[in-house]
C-alpha cells in the first residue's frame, strides 16, 4: 500500500482569533491523516493567536511561527521554511474547509509530477448581505465544476491573454503547492501580497511562474473551502481596490523580472484593456431582501452607485500598480541590505 504524502496546512492571520480557531478546527476535522498545520503570526499586535494554538490546540499538530514584518507574501515564507513536507496547501484564516479537501488536494498532485500547484473551489460561507452576493457573482472565486488542467503544450487554454490573466487559474483562499516548486522560486515575492505597498498579487505571480517555467497547474473544484465573504460594501470597496493594485503590480513584476515580456505585453494592450473594462461590471446592486432587512442604512440608490462603482475602482487600482509595485520592491530590497528608506 502506497503511504499518504505529508501536506503541512499554511494560514496566516493576523489578530483573527475567532475565525481562525474556526478555521483550525475545519482543518482538523479533516478526512486526511498525515498531515500538520503552520499557522504564522504575522506582524501581530497582540500574544491572542500564539495562546489561542499553545494552549487550545496543545495537544493538536497545530505550530505556532511569528513573523514580524507586515505582509502576507512574507508570512507565507517564513511559514514554509519551517516545513518538510512534501505538498503545501494555503489557505486563509476565515474559511472552513471541507473534510475532503486535503485528500482531494493530493488526489489532483498523483496525476502527474509536472502538476506543482492545484487550487480549488472557494464557495461562501453564507449569502445573507448585498455585498456578499456581489463577491458571489463578480469575484469568480469559484471557477467551475469541472477538474481543468493549465499548461503551455496541450491544456493550454484559448484566449491570448493566457498566462498573463492568472486569475482565471486560481485564488489565494484555496492553493497548494509541491513544496519544491516554491523553493525553486524562492518562495512568494514579498514586494506582493495584502500588507505589502502593491496590496495584492502574490498568489497569481506564483501560478504565472507554474506556467511559465514548464509546469502544470490542476483546478480541481472538489477540493472546496467556503469563505467568509466580506459583508459591508465599505470592506468591498476596499478589497477590490486591492485586488486592482495587485493585478497592475503583477503584470509589473512580469516585465521587471523577465524585461523581454514587455513587447508581447504591449501587443495585448488593446485585448487586455477590453478585458479589464468588462471586469467586475455591474449595473445594480442584488436585490436581496433579507440582506436589506440586515443593512437598513444602504439604501438601493446609494448600493447601485457604489456597487456600480466597483468595477471602476479595481481598474483605477491597476493603474496604481506598477507604482506601487515599484516602491514595494525598492523597500523589500533596501530592507534586505539594510538601506534606510
Amino acid at each position: 500500500m502506497v503511504s499518504e504524502p505529508k501536506v503541512a496546512v499554511l494560514i496566516a492571520t493576523r489578530n483573527r482569533t475567532a475565525s481562525l480557531e474556526r478555521a483550525l478546527r475545519s482543518v482538523l476535522a479533516s478526512g486526511y491523516d498525515s498531515f500538520e498545520v503552520v499557522v504564522v503570526d504575522n506582524a501581530p499586535s497582540a500574544e491572542s493567536t500564539r495562546e489561542l494554538v499553545e494552549t487550545t490546540f496543545a495537544a493538536s499538530p497545530v505550530r505556532y511561527v511569528r513573523e514580524p514584518r507586515a505582509g502576507l507574501a512574507r508570512a507565507h515564507n517564513a511559514g514554509l521554511r519551517t516545513i518538510s513536507a512534501p505538498i503545501v496547501a494555503i489557505t486563509d484564516d476565515d474559511v472552513v474547509v471541507d473534510q475532503a479537501w486535503l485528500a482531494q488536494i493530493v488526489d489532483a498532485f498523483a496525476l502527474g509530477d509536472d502538476v506543482v500547484c492545484v487550487t480549488g473551489a472557494i464557495e461562501p460561507l453564507e449569502l445573507e448581505t448585498p455585498a456578499q452576493h456581489w463577491v458571489e457573482h463578480h469575484l469568480g472565486f469559484n471557477k467551475g465544476r469541472t477538474r481543468t488542467s493549465f499548461d503551455l503544450g496541450a491544456n493550454r487554454p484559448d484566449g491570448r491573454l493566457f498566462p498573463y490573466a492568472a486569475g482565471a487559474l486560481g485564488s489565494g483562499a484555496n492553493m497548494s503547492f509541491r513544496t519544491s516548486f516554491l523553493r525553486e522560486i524562492g518562495g512568494f515575492d514579498p514586494a506582493l501580497g495584502a500588507g505589502s505597498v502593491a496590496k495584492g498579487g502574490d498568489d497569481i505571480a506564483a501560478f504565472y511562474e507554474v506556467i511559465v517555467r514548464g509546469y502544470r497547474l490542476v483546478y480541481e473544484p472538489m477540493a472546496v473551502v467556503r469563505h467568509q465573504h466580506h459583508r459591508e460594501i465599505e470592506q468591498l470597496e476596499k478589497q477590490i481596490t486591492g485586488y486592482g493594485v495587485g493585478l497592475g503590480a503583477f503584470l509589473t513584476k512580469i516585465v521587471f523580472d523577465r524585461p523581454s515580456t514587455l513587447v508581447q505585453l504591449v501587443r495585448l494592450a488593446p485585448q487586455g484593456i477590453r478585458h479589464a473594462a468588462t471586469m467586475r461590471r455591474a449595473g445594480e446592486a442584488p436585490r436581496v431582501d433579507a440582506a436589506a432587512t440586515m443593512n437598513p442604512y444602504l439604501s438601493e440608490e446609494l448600493a447601485d452607485d457604489r456597487f456600480g462603482a466597483l468595477g471602476r475602482r479595481e481598474r483605477l487600482g491597476m493603474l496604481k500598480g506598477p507604482w506601487a509595485y515599484a516602491r514595494s520592491r525598492w523597500q523589500t530590497r533596501a530592507e534586505r541590505f539594510g538601506v534606510a528608506r
